[in-house]
């Protein structure tokens, strides 16, 4: 959904111009996967971290398209909460510069667009749910300026035909209705890109598919909704809820959701595009001028433009991206499970961790998906999402293990292993993956820090609303040290 959008009143004729023309998108890319080169000799990876906007007080401050302004950089863009902004990372190659240097320019970037920022009296703070957050801060006025979030809002709403409905039973119990989409904007993360080789990347969606409950079970960093403690890492289930298209008797009949996990293991990056155009109806059905046939056969690289719009709109935890670029087509996988923050050092460990385990995967001889149902990969996700870092979780030739257990005896190695024959020497990953490790050793993550911290404040006299401010405040102060957040302290 990153393509600016008119304002438009769709007609039937469009609906039909559309599946038309993504059929033809979808034969098209069917015979570049057969004959046509993608970029994958030097395989790139990426970067998008989305954050939340707050005043001095530590509350949601509406206003990134002042900030935006004031920070003038065309890496940074809005998202769609009027309190969110979200920052595009040039890609890299894994090891350009080693793993110090783009930790330093994402905090560079960070750093440059806090002081910016500040100056107008607004700070950005990296986590997954902005912990001071409330209900009246997501209602239809919150929606960001740009005309495509309100023409996805009036979309999926036309198509559910009712208000949306979110119901999250953790630690306490949230349950609401919801007259704009908004909600989803409560949902920041960190989305890492891997570009690979058409015949590597079902192997690579695979991997990074049954690896998706660790990642959120390490990472877990959104403990708060509208004031309730819920999931660790309540983003999943409220993402899934809050971009629903589904009433509750379309739900029964088992129509897809559009934020999904999926239903099956794959063997070809076809099978995910193919999916999407059988089972998703289009939300915003605007058709581009190319036609993609003419632009193959003519020795151009069609663009597609329908096909990945449609893809934009469909919301997998691990989504694939066809792109074209200077140096020509490629795909990537976008690793969407992860909640923004607490730190750039959690950040880069995060994504040292994923590269290597699903490279390390990948290369196995019985690969883990052979060996794994899908829908326990799926269970592991919700589970995780759930219980955080005291999740406990499925994996083939262990059974259900403590998490932390599981990642030092069996996956941290592998990590270890995936990153080495990507050629990352051990000066570089011991102190990335050591981060991992230390977290799993103490286990103590970012939505861990964040429920003790407001306990505590609680139990000295706050309310929870003054406590989940006091808390946020602080961790802004833990943020800008840069020290992981198995480290913070309580008291």
């Amino acid at each position: 959904m990153g393509r600016d959008v008119p304002a438009l009143v769709f007609t039937r004729d469009d609906r039909r111009r559309y599946r038309d023309k993504m059929h033809t998108c979808l034969d098209v890319l069917a015979q570049m996967l057969r004959e046509s080169g993608f970029e994958s000799e030097r395989p790139q990876v990426g970067l998008e971290i989305e954050l939340n906007l707050v005043g001095d007080d530590g509350l949601p401050a509406m206003r990134n398209t002042e900030v935006l302004r004031a920070i003038a950089d065309p890496a940074w863009s809005t998202e769609l909460g009027r309190f969110n902004l979200e920052i595009n990372i040039p890609p890299r190659r894994l090891l350009s510069g080693g793993p110090g240097s783009w930790e330093q320019e994402i905090r560079d970037a960070l750093n440059h667009a806090e002081e910016r920022a500040s100056a107008i009296g607004a700070h950005l703070i990296m986590v997954g749910i902005l912990p001071t957050l409330g209900e009246s801060d997501v209602d239809e006025t919150a929606l960001s300026g740009d005309p495509r979030y309100r023409l996805l809002n009036e979309q999926i709403f036309a198509a559910r035909g009712e208000d949306l409905r979110i119901r999250v039973d953790g630690v306490e119990r949230l349950a609401l209705y919801a007259d704009a989409i908004t909600p989803e904007a409560a949902c920041t993360s960190t989305q890492f890109h891997l570009q690979v080789a058409p015949k590597e990347f079902a192997d690579y969606w695979n991997a990074a598919q049954a690896v998706a409950g660790v990642q959120i079970a390490l990472a877990a960093n959104s403990p708060f909704l509208f004031g309730k403690e819920l999931w660790r890492e309540t983003r999943i289930p409220l993402f899934e809820q809050a971009t629903d298209t589904r009433p509750q008797e379309i739900k029964a009949q088992g129509v897809r959701p559009r934020v999904w996990f999926g239903e099956r293991w794959i063997t070809s990056v076809f099978d995910l595009f193919e999916e999407n155009v059988r089972y998703f109806p289009a939300l915003l059905p605007i058709c581009d001028e190319e036609d993609p046939q003419q632009a193959l056969d003519g020795g151009g690289v069609p663009e597609l433009g329908e096909l990945t719009l449609h893809n934009g709109t469909i919301y997998r935890w691990n989504r694939p991206i066809y792109a074209v670029t200077d140096s020509g087509p490629h795909l990537r996988i976008e690793n969407r499970v992860l909640p923004a923050g607490p730190t750039v050092a959690d950040t880069i460990a995060n994504g040292a961790f994923y590269y290597g385990l699903t490279r390390a995967l990948v290369d196995e001889d019985r690969p883990v998906w052979t060996r794994m149902s899908f829908s326990v990969a799926e269970e592991n996700l919700h589970t995780a999402a759930r219980d955080g870092i005291d999740a406990r979780l499925y994996w083939p030739g262990v059974g259900e293990v403590p998490v932390t257990e599981l990642v030092l005896r069996r996956l941290l190695p592998l990590a270890h292993r995936g990153l080495e024959l990507a050629g990352m020497d051990a000066e570089w990953r011991e102190p990335l993956l050591g981060v991992i490790e230390q977290r799993c050793v103490t286990g103590r993550n970012g939505a861990l820090w964040q429920a003790e911290t407001v306990h505590r404040l609680e139990k000295a006299g706050c309310d929870r609303q003054e406590a989940l401010r006091r808390m946020t405040m602080t961790y802004m102060d833990y943020m800008h040290l840069n020290a992981p957040a198995h480290t913070w302290p309580v008291d």
